[in-house]
């Protein structure tokens, strides 16, 4: 058993100032405030907060998810070190057989747990039920209407791991796969979406519980006309923001704040992520990196984000004033609640996972815990429990 002490804790009931707490097997244990047992790991008045889950993610780190097992594990890795302990890979539109067989590395990904490539908990399916005029980044040619006899495909090659779906709900046929996506298990998003504000309605009454990156890949809201945004807003849909700075101005991400247990952080981030300004191929598509975006090259068009769970966090604090506990909640909490893990994961309390996050005074990572194994912003997987040698 190991303890921390003398932290700013991060609780689902508030922020508990000079905290202590137990890590035992992986789980969180007692958690109490003041006087601690003895051996314990000081914290020295830093953040701890739960690990971060990322619900949209495409890659990181140089390594495009969609290309190999291998890059996939990369992928997941660069982000566990900037906090991320929980992972739902994103897969972009592409052919049916290519979908299948990454799907079919998600599976492996799930199988294979905790360990030294993260914790992959299944596969977001990105397409290809996707509306053309809403498409961004997304390549024409793999868009398809939805099909029921696909999808039954795709889910049986995910073997378990489909966990979300993105959907257009105004394509013929949407509303019968939204109800496959649910008979699945998985959630299904709107998104990439030109649906009237009629049409998006529809689809949530159907089951969509979830807006894929809100005011991306969407019609724009209009007084007349709000569309899927207004749809998702009024509804009180879980939303994903990719809160860079880029997709959305910060007062978006203070507006859906508002709202108890709306806003989901997600990064949307692509191979580029952490590898530097330049030119890059991914799955067909060459991208230009520069001044913190990726675009389509040659185009306006902007392509995922060059961003990290802790910076979608720390800019939600700084840039949008959201408060430490509601930013941690649409980091971990809230996107653990969609996808329905948030009994074993996604905040500080007894009996949870032991996925922690250290954050120093400027909200920069200092250490995460997995499952009560450490790793280091650096130095990648360390397979040992912790124990009073950890240093932060």
């Amino acid at each position: 058993m190991t303890l921390f002490r003398g932290g700013r804790v991060v609780t689902p009931g508030g922020v508990l100032d000079d905290a202590w707490l137990e890590v035992e097997d992986g789980k969180i244990g007692r958690i109490g405030r003041g006087t601690a047992p003895p051996e314990t790991v000081d914290l020295g008045g830093e953040w701890l907060l739960p690990g971060f889950i990322d619900l949209h993610v495409h890659g990181g780190g140089g390594h495009n998810a969609a290309e190999s097992v291998a890059d996939m594990a990369g992928a997941v890795a660069f982000h566990r070190r900037h906090g991320t302990t929980r992972t739902l890979v994103s897969l972009n539109a592409a052919p049916p057989e290519a979908l299948a067989q990454q799907l079919r590395w998600v599976a492996k990904m799930v199988a294979a747990g905790a360990g030294p490539d993260g914790h992959v908990v299944g596969a977001h399916l990105e397409g290809p039920f996707l509306s053309e005029v809403r498409r961004g980044a997304q390549t024409a040619a793999y868009l398809l209407m939805p099909d029921r006899d696909l999808f039954a495909k795709l889910v049986e090659a995910a073997n378990g791991a489909l966990r979300s779906v993105t959907i257009a709900p105004e394509l013929p046929g949407a509303l019968d796969v939204i109800g496959d996506i649910l008979a699945a298990g998985a959630v299904a998003a709107i998104g990439h979406t030109d649906a009237t504000y009629a049409q998006a309605s529809a689809a949530i009454d159907a089951g969509a519980s979830l807006a894929t990156h809100l005011f991306n890949g969407m019609r724009p809201v209009h007084h007349r006309e709000p569309g899927a945004v207004g749809a998702a807003l009024v509804s009180g849909l879980a939303c994903e923001v990719i809160n860079d700075g880029v997709h959305v101005h910060p007062a978006i991400t203070t507006e859906v704040a508002g709202v108890p247990h709306r806003l989901v952080l997600i990064t949307d981030a692509n191979k580029a992520a952490g590898a530097g300004d330049g030119d890059y191929l991914v799955g067909g598509r060459h991208l230009r990196v520069a001044n913190g975006q990726v675009r389509l090259a040659g185009t306006d068009t902007l392509a995922g984000s060059l961003l990290t769970m802790d910076t979608a966090l720390r800019r939600a604090v700084r840039d949008s004033h959201v408060p430490i506990e509601v930013a941690s909640a649409a980091a971990s909490g809230n996107p653990a609640r969609v996808i329905g893990i948030d009994g074993e994961c996604g905040s500080i309390a007894a009996g949870q996972a032991a996925d922690l996050v250290v954050l120093d005074a400027d909200l920069v990572v200092k250490g995460v815990l997995s499952g009560g194994y450490w790793s280091s912003p650096g130095t990648g997987w360390d397979p040992r429990p912790v124990g009073p040698s950890l240093k932060v």
